[in-house]
């Protein structure tokens, strides 16, 4: 029996086929992303209106459809939770509406959630009604106070009109002062199905408005109502409550009288709307009652001048309905020691407030009294304090203080009556940059340094503590440097700058927020000091000095070589030699001169430039005189005493003498003859005609010019004064 081999064949094939199909059905399966299985679920019975339920993940990665199972009526029936209600576009709730809702009942959820990839389901959950309740909240419609009773207010309401009316509700009510932020809360019941229902409010301050909100639920269920409208009310009004006494003590004066400032306030946990109609203040040396004196006032401040002895001082408010306790202050003596037990104290921001916090070394002292006010550049109008007992520190909010104000707080230690010494310390509640920067002006400019100073900012522009000061200096076209100092120094000397050169400068100030710059200004360093002005001066003047007295010294040793040196002698041309020439004194001067050297001769005999002596006018004249004397000597006789009178030291003339007398120019013959006779013949008539041609360039009007002092005899040690007499032109003419 032969087998044919095509079945084996097409089983093979089928089996290939089927594990692919597995495989490919496999990769399916580890492919796939099934949506997340619904958990957390919660469902709430909003009374008479729905029951609705809620569950996460909240959202899913893709596109995920719900189906919420129930069974109610104690299990006899099942729905499913109507898709128009939740169940699409990834909704995580859904609502099952009346007339399928039934109270009292028990409720099972079960959450079904389908992707394209499969489905799951959660777990089954179980749901009293009674338990998830929930109701709408009551209508508060009044706040009102109760005529008589203080203290209290009461509330009225209506009871919420979907509620079970068979149900006892539970109320919270929770309250607080207009003006505090935090709420205090009341828990009570009623068991009543009356519509109104009324809640007194107790333990109030007196005169004060308060602040009402309520809240119900059925006893059984855990879920809450939203809270009521609020609502506003005012406890009555009563007596005041007590007030806070604090001064000021002012320094005394001459006479020993001070200024005492009293403040006081309403005490600490008064009603916030007490009003007072009025102050009664009264005031009395210590152990003299007798002197007591009374003021009344409506302000909240009065001021006292008191003498130097120790005070008691007491305030009462009062209004309609009676009077304070008395607050009383004890203040001291000027003389008076007061004590002193804080050591230490430091301010620190925390979130939204200051504080502050000091120690004590008294343990005995429980009480202080903080005072803060703003730190101006005026003294401050107003002061602000608290009492702070069994506590050492002192806390405000930062809305009570202003930002970029540097505020004073002082912290005094009160033992009973006492007050001992404060401690005080500055804070700002708030820095910022300074508003502007300091104003700087140069001091002290050298060769190479220059003295800085600047002015500190007005406390109402600093807006935080100045950290430092950063001055900034650059030369013209050069690099800028800057110099940092500390907060206290307001003044620098910048060294190691450039001789002559320009720079700018200016001062920025700077806080924890920031810095500001100052005013810009420019300067120029010196080309010179003034010390080296200075010594270059004491070494020319020490010098000079040194000289002064090697001349003094050297004067006094030698008086008449020094007389040389400072004033030399000035020839006296009436005194010159010259003119007693006669024969053969005057032949040895020629002789003289032609015995020089030969070679030299043929030398003077090349003329040459010659510059005159300014009086060579002034000594031909004396000389020609000089002739003239010699030559009229025997002619005039006895005319000559008319001509020649006296000898004197003084000018030849005054020299602005407008007379001046006629001279003859002519030369008796025999005379010149005579003189000739003894030089040899060619001198002699060369000496002649010079004389001749000189003597009429010398006119009247060169001789004698008016106004015009000679000064080579002006200076002269000896000189002669002609005078003439009126018979002169008539003996000049008998001569020729």
């Amino acid at each position: 029996r032969e087998f044919s081999p095509q079945p084996a064949c097409i089983d093979l094939g089928m089996m290939w086929a089927h594990a692919l199909w597995t495989l490919l059905l496999l990769c399916k399966f580890s492919l796939a992303v099934l949506p997340a299985k619904p958990e957390n679920i919660s469902c709430v019975f909003y009374y008479e209106e729905n029951f609705t339920c809620t569950w996460s993940p909240e959202k899913e990665a893709s596109y995920t459809w719900y189906k919420v199972k129930r069974t109610y009526s104690y299990g006899y029936k099942s729905d499913i939770c109507p898709s128009d209600n939740s169940t699409r576009g990834n909704h995580t709730s859904c609502s099952f509406l009346p007339p399928t809702i039934t109270n009292p009942d028990n409720y099972t959820i079960q959450v079904e959630a389908q992707n394209a990839d499969g489905i799951i389901k959660s777990d089954i959950t179980h749901w009293s009604l009674d338990a998830i309740t929930k109701i709408e909240p009551p209508e508060i419609f009044s706040v009102k106070p109760v005529l008589g009773v203080k203290r209290m207010v009461q509330i009225k309401w209506i009871r919420p009109v979907l509620a079970p009316v068979s149900s006892t509700l539970k109320y919270t009510l929770r309250f607080k002062t207009v003006n505090s932020a935090y709420w205090m809360e009341v828990n009570f019941t009623k068991e009543d199905i009356d519509r109104d229902e009324t809640y007194n409010l107790t333990g109030l301050q007196a005169f004060t408005e308060y602040v009402i909100a309520l809240r119900c639920a059925t006893k059984e269920s855990m879920f809450w109502s939203g809270w009521s409208q609020e609502k506003m009310g005012t406890t009555e009004e009563e007596a005041p409550h007590g007030l806070d006494l604090w001064r000021v003590l002012r320094p005394a004066t001459v006479d020993g009288r001070r200024l005492v400032q009293l403040m006081w306030k309403k005490a600490s946990g008064a009603p916030v709307l007490e009003k007072a109609l009025g102050y009664n203040i009264w005031y009395f040396p210590e152990n003299s009652t007798n002197l007591t004196k009374t003021l009344n006032t409506t302000n909240e401040k009065l001021e006292l001048y008191l003498g130097g002895k120790t005070y008691w001082v007491c305030v009462v408010s009062y209004n309609s309905l009676g009077e304070s306790p008395v607050a009383t202050l004890r203040i001291p003596a000027i003389n008076e020691k007061s004590f002193q037990c804080i050591e230490a104290m430091q301010a620190c921001l925390t979130q939204d407030q200051l504080v502050v916090e000091w120690r004590s070394s008294a343990p005995a002292v429980d009480t202080w009294m903080v005072e803060w006010f703003p730190d101006l550049d005026s003294e401050p109008s107003t002061f602000s304090w608290e009492s702070v007992s069994q506590a050492t520190n002192w806390t405000i909010n930062q809305d009570e203080l202003k930002p970029f104000w540097c505020y004073n707080i002082s912290v005094y230690p009160v033992l009973q009556d006492r007050v001992g010494k404060p401690f005080s310390i500055q804070a700002y509640v708030r820095e910022g940059i300074p508003s502007a920067g300091p104003v700087t002006q140069v001091d002290n400019i050298g060769v190479k340094t220059v003295t800085i100073t600047w002015k500190e900012i007005p406390k109402s522009q600093r807006n935080g503590f100045i950290t430092n000061y950063t001055i900034f200096y650059q030369a013209e076209d050069g690099k800028e440097f800057s110099k940092t100092v500390n907060s206290n120094i307001l003044q620098y000397d910048l060294e190691s700058l450039t001789r002559k050169t320009s720079y700018s400068l200016q001062v920025m100030a700077s806080t924890s927020a920031g810095g500001i710059n100052g005013t810009t200004i420019n300067f120029k360093t010196l080309s010179i000091s003034i010390l080296e002005i200075f010594l270059i001066t004491s070494l020319v003047g020490g010098g000079l000095l040194i000289l002064i007295i090697l001349s003094v010294a050297y004067g006094l040793k030698k008086p008449n070589r020094l007389k040389h040196l400072c004033w030399p002698d000035v020839p006296n041309p009436a005194e010159s030699s010259i003119a007693t020439w006669r024969g053969d004194d005057f032949k040895d001067k020629i002789n003289l001169k032609e015995s020089d050297d030969p070679v030299n001769m043929e030398e003077d005999r090349v003329l040459k430039p010659y510059s005159f002596p300014r009086d060579l006018i002034d000594k031909l004249v004396v000389n020609f005189e000089n002739f003239l004397e010699d030559v009229s000597t025997e002619e005039l006789g006895k005319g000559q005493e008319n001509i020649l009178r006296e000898e004197k030291n003084e000018y030849v003339t005054s020299p602005y003498r407008p007379y001046c007398p006629l001279i003859s120019t002519e030369i008796p013959q025999r005379k010149s003859q005579q003189l000739c006779s003894r030089i040899p013949e060619g001198i002699c008539l060369e000496t002649t005609e010079q004389l001749l041609s000189f003597v009429p360039n010398l006119g009247p009007d060169r001789i004698c010019e008016e106004g015009e002092p000679n000064p080579y005899l002006k200076n002269s040690v000896t000189t002669r004064e002609f005078l003439t007499s009126e018979k002169l032109p008539e003996q000049t003419k008998k001569e020729v």
